[in-house]
């Protein structure tokens, strides 16, 4: 009977794979963008901005998800009506950044100074020599540890339904609901469906990592659950 159900509920919990994309897409590129400030400022800034994106790197990843997830949502509807994906945005966004910018500073130092110090010698600014030499380089040697990110992040957006977020867990939840007893086999289908979303962003990533590879620096094996 729960395996009828199951089949019957398909389409409904494929929706929720989804919006658990479009979740994990947004706060991604919200992270990315983030931490890549973060990190540029951590390697290249002065004392103070160095000082600063620092302490907002440490607070992000010292906190936990789901305290960021409230404090994003109920904190700021005090103020202002924000959605339940704005929040989830936010707050994931704001949490994968500061992982992503240590992702990106060891990738950025990488690279090695005498880059930087060429690419001044032959008239860049600063600006410019990070922008058009360092992190072309540098986003090359990131993609391996950014998919591990990315597997870690996937499986958090079920977090967001904490707060109303209709993604595949508060679906699976509603049948669970309505099925009584079947939460072993309805749960253990959603972890089936993570794990394969999983698998399938890290091979994707991995055939990326494989193809922007710098010369002379090997890739990852592929594979992995992250």
């Amino acid at each position: 009977m729960i395996y009828l159900t199951l089949l019957k509920e398909l389409p409904y919990l494929l929706e929720g794979v989804l919006v658990a994309l479009e979740l994990l897409l947004a706060f991604m590129s919200l992270g990315f963008i983030i931490g890549m400030v973060l990190s540029v400022t951590e390697v290249y800034g002065n004392r103070w901005s160095s000082t600063l994106a620092f302490m907002i790197e440490r607070f992000f990843r010292g906190v936990p998800a789901i305290v960021l997830i409230f404090l994003f949502y109920y904190g700021l509807s005090d103020i202002y009506n924000i959605s339940p994906f704005a929040a989830a945005t936010l707050a994931l966004g704001f949490r994968t950044g500061a992982y992503q910018s240590q992702i990106f500073k060891g990738a950025i130092q990488a690279v090695g100074p005498g880059q930087m110090m060429a690419a001044r010698a032959i008239g860049m600014g600063k600006i410019q020599a990070i922008w058009s030499i360092i992190l072309p380089q540098a986003l090359r040697f990131g993609i391996g540890p950014w998919s591990n990110e990315f597997a870690s992040e996937l499986k958090d957006t079920s977090l967001a339904y904490t707060i109303g977020v209709v993604e595949l867990l508060r679906r699976a939840k509603y049948i669970v609901s309505y099925t009584y007893g079947n939460a072993l086999i309805v749960y253990g289908f959603c972890a089936i469906l993570y794990l394969i979303l999983v698998r399938l962003g890290n091979t994707v990533l991995y055939r990326i990592e494989k193809k922007l590879q710098i010369p002379g620096f090997e890739t990852r094996k592929e594979g992995g659950l992250g």
